[in-house]
């Protein structure tokens, strides 16, 4: 079996006496997506936050691609190519689709000596990446605010995988789309992840979770209550992890 890409050991989160996180320990594999389940409250989004540099952990350790791991800033994940995509997304709604692909990277050429930005190398990169993921957008030139809660996915997920995203955390990524843009949304986290990219995916939709996970780890009350691989478990399984009416083993999914 390959070396896992993220390693979580006994992670812990505390707020002064109270215990978000009790010793979290699981692992993130290359290429696999893996479905984070739990009631709210349960430490999901707490967990989250640790490996995308938002909060740090009170105790425990994480290692990434084999070494030890701990990013001070969400800056400093990214930079390590983990990303964090929130159901509010992180657009700027008010640009066209070429600037917020490459917000912070711009591509520029020299005229007289002075950096200008080049636009057409941009657009022809932009074209390239989504028509690879077979993303369809009319004018790349439209501003965000004209497009689709999918479309706007769509962009920031290529956006990761263009600039060398290694492990992507998906936040409720549908909760605000329907049936049609999530079913493609679906597709593209199989197709991210068939490109060697680890995928953690947060939802309370559990049908969602047995379309694309290949591995279902629950958390209840700060604990993992359950690590199984998808076509081991059931949904009424599942439940009952998540309500703790069964512990399914914290160790990882055999």
């Amino acid at each position: 079996m390959s070396e896992p890409l993220l390693v979580l050991d006994n992670v812990a989160k505390n707020y002064g006496a109270i215990e978000a996180l009790k010793g979290i320990s699981f692992s993130i594999g290359k290429g696999e997506v893996v479905a984070l389940l739990g009631d709210n409250g349960a430490g999901k989004s707490t967990l989250v936050k640790i490996i995308a540099g938002g909060l740090e952990p009170t105790s425990g350790r994480m290692l990434f691609e084999g070494r030890e791991f701990l990013a001070k800033s969400p800056a400093e994940a990214k930079a390590a190519g983990i990303e964090t995509v929130y159901q509010d997304l992180s657009l700027c709604t008010n640009v066209d689709v070429v600037a917020n692909f490459f917000m912070g990277r711009e591509i520029t050429r020299k005229v007289l000596g002075v950096p200008v930005l080049d636009e057409r190398a941009m657009e022809q990169v932009v074209q390239k990446a989504l028509a690879s993921a077979g993303t369809r957008i009319p004018s790349l030139r439209t501003n965000v605010e004209h497009l689709s809660g999918g479309q706007r996915q769509a962009i920031e997920l290529n956006r990761f995988v263009h600039f060398g995203g290694k492990l992507v955390l998906l936040d409720e990524p549908f909760a605000a789309l329907g049936v049609e843009q999530t079913r493609r949304g679906l597709d593209m986290i199989r197709q991210v992840a068939s490109q060697g990219i680890g995928v953690v995916i947060i939802t309370h939709i559990m049908q969602q979770a047995f379309q694309v996970a290949d591995r279902i780890v629950v958390i209840r009350q700060g604990v993992v209550a359950g690590d199984v691989a998808r076509n081991k478990t059931s949904p009424d399984a599942v439940i009952n992890m998540i309500t703790g009416e069964t512990l399914a083993g914290a160790g990882p999914a055999g």
